[in-house]
């Protein structure tokens, strides 16, 4: 009797692609996080916008759109640091 030999597909692994719109939003989302701006009394200014965006963006599934999320968050940060475009959130 011939026996059958029974080959292992191995799984194909699923390449999670992004369609451009979404990735675009998530960008545009980042750049608005990084502007963000925690001030407290009159002298110390927290970025808190940059260290949410880190951490949402520390947990992509993708390596490399990471970096560039964390370049979009720095470059935001810097920006609305230096000119007065980001958000700032008065507190006492």
């Amino acid at each position: 009797m011939a026996t059958k030999k029974h080959i292992k597909n191995n799984s194909k692994k699923s390449n999670k692609i992004e369609p451009d719109g979404v990735y675009l939003l998530k960008l545009v989302l980042y750049f608005i996080l990084g502007c963000l701006w925690i001030r407290v009394g009159d002298v110390v200014v927290l970025p808190f916008g940059l260290l949410i965006g880190i951490l949402f963006a520390s947990h992509d599934n993708f390596q490399i759109d990471r970096k560039i999320e964390f370049a979009v968050l720095f470059i935001a940060a810097v920006l609305s640091f230096i000119s007065p475009i980001g958000f700032v959130m008065t507190i006492g």
